[in-house]
């Protein structure tokens, strides 16, 4: 299976050095480039064709939005996710409307990063919890439970916490001293009683409900 390809811009320069060993230490990915703004981050995507595109906003001359307009313009197969300190709606629905497939805050863990990457490179998108609850608010809307949260056994959401944290079946079988099958089956309840279909939703779930601690 080839790894994911990602171009990684951010114009500071810990910053970035923090987030490609991150990236470095994930299975399946592979960080083909870096820029530390936005035309170099063009120039780069063009030569190198990532999958992925990790823009930071904030880079001097062409920012990361300008930026991410003309990769999605001129390069189709290549798909934006936005890592940004800027939780602003204005900086949300800007990207939004340009088409990226995904909105990340910087404060978020490394296991909500992986997260984003695997909903953005599966086709889906992907917005931090934060982000999700915030657009809701400014539309006069409650952030949403998911249905029928307290219906949840006890059991079930010790599944839920570990789907979350990414455990394969045998692990969370192994943990809880339950059959592969069984969790198997607390799988399908779990994502049927939340109609939450996918790792990522899991992850942004359990987030949001402070199931798992955002820090790890």
């Amino acid at each position: 299976m080839k790894p994911l390809r990602l171009l990684l811009a951010d114009d500071h320069i810990l910053v970035r050095a923090g987030l490609r060993a991150l990236l470095d230490g994930i299975e399946g990915i592979a960080v083909v480039a870096e820029a530390d703004n936005g035309e170099q981050a063009v120039a780069l995507a063009e030569q190198h064709r990532p999958d992925i595109a990790l823009l930071d906003i904030t880079m001097p001359g062409m920012n990361g939005l300008q930026a991410a307009e003309r990769i999605l313009r001129e390069l189709p197969d290549t798909r934006v996710l936005i890592l940004s300190m800027h939780a602003g709606d204005e900086y949300v629905t800007q990207a939004l409307k340009l088409g990226v497939s995904g909105y990340l805050l910087k404060d978020a863990a490394t296991l909500e990063l992986q997260a984003a990457l695997e909903a953005v490179a599966g086709g889906a998108s992907y917005l931090s919890p934060r982000i999700t609850d915030q657009l809701l608010q400014s539309k006069g809307l409650r952030p949403p439970d998911a249905p029928a949260q307290h219906a949840l056994t006890p059991r079930q959401s010790e599944v839920l916490k570990r789907l979350a944290l990414g455990r394969s079946t045998k692990e969370i079988a192994f943990e809880l001293q339950l059959s592969p099958k069984t969790v198997e089956t607390y799988r399908a309840q779990i994502m049927e009683r939340l109609e939450i279909h996918d790792l990522a939703g899991l992850v942004r779930y359990a987030i949001r409900h402070n199931l798992i601690d955002a820090n790890l």
